[in-house]
């Protein structure tokens, strides 16, 4: 019995140890959430008013830029994939390939080839344990992601957009990334960023409604396909540069949640491991004494014996 008392006071330390990290990682994790979200907020003004600029360039013009134009037969999709370089964040990274994979299936069902874009180690993992061709992966600021980072992604990704699709070039822009909502609810979203879906009827009709019945008039220098072609590229970049740091929020979101999960585990698994190593400890002590008992009975009766 002593040795298995020994097995669980081992087990308790190892346990114990295991929850002071998962703790730390909870705390770390919470810190980093507050500054996520800080960086989502400040990024979304920007990317809203230049969204704004953009379907003000293309509503205010009759301007046919490849870039806002869907392809009459689109051929090739490009699909970015934005996950983690690290786990312990419960499903995140599964829940972001598994939306990615449903995503893959439309377009393919659609006639349509995909050409993968993956950022962080865990899809790139995917992707290559399965053998699957990507086009360009990224990794090693998932944690913390910068604008520079954003650019870096969204380069080859217009380029993409920009190429003829006879050339390897694609004719729609995807992207995967997980939303952050709160601190207990990241959704994993798939949005179109290229073409653009702009409705000019639903402008024309508000302003028609409203008795004014004549639209802004925009004045283009040097032309709309000029302002359109150094917008867009804009465009796509804020909207990565906001899907990364969503990304990044909802990852530190999803590893407190794991963090904390494991450590309330962990305490339950050292309680129940103390109450077992105090069931051994008694029955030693209990033993101990039968043994003691026991002994000084079988002295008695042999001094008894010897005294006849």
């Amino acid at each position: 019995m002593g040795a298995q008392l020994r097995v669980y006071k081992r087990r308790i330390k190892s346990v114990s140890a295991t929850k002071k990290i998962t703790r730390a990682m909870e705390m770390i994790a919470a810190s980093r959430i507050i500054k996520a979200q800080r960086r989502v907020a400040a990024s979304e003004p920007y990317a809203t008013e230049l969204t704004r600029a953009v379907t003000a360039v293309a509503a205010g013009s009759d301007t046919r830029h490849p870039l806002l134009t869907e392809a009459e037969q689109p051929k090739r999709a490009a699909v970015l994939l934005v996950t983690s370089d690290r786990g312990l964040a419960g499903g995140y990274n599964s829940n972001a390939i598994k939306a990615a994979e449903q995503l893959n299936e439309r377009l393919t069902a659609e006639g349509k080839e995909i050409v993968s874009y993956v950022v962080g180690s865990k899809g790139t993992a995917y992707y290559g344990f399965r053998g699957r061709l990507v086009k360009e992966s990224f990794t090693g600021f998932t944690d913390n992601p910068t604008y520079a980072d954003a650019k870096a992604v969204a380069a080859p990704l217009i380029e993409a957009v920009q190429a003829e699709t006879a050339e390897g070039g694609v004719d729609e822009l995807h992207i995967v990334y997980t939303e952050f909502i709160s601190m207990m609810t990241q959704t994993p979203v798939s949005d179109r960023m290229l073409p653009l879906t702009l409705d000019r009827g639903e402008q024309a009709s508000q302003a028609a409604a409203g008795g004014k019945g004549v639209l802004p008039l925009y004045d283009f220098e040097p032309s709309a396909e000029d302002v359109l072609d150094a917008l867009l590229p804009r465009y796509v970049e804020s909207r990565v540069y906001n899907a990364l740091l969503q990304a990044a929020a909802s990852k530190h979101a999803a590893t407190r949640r794991a963090m904390k999960s494991a450590t309330e585990n962990a305490e339950e698994l050292i309680k129940s491991l103390t109450r077992l190593a105090n069931a051994a400890r008694q029955a030693d002590i209990t033993q101990e004494i039968s043994e003691i008992v026991g002994g000084a009975s079988a002295l008695a009766d042999a001094n008894a014996g010897s005294d006849r």
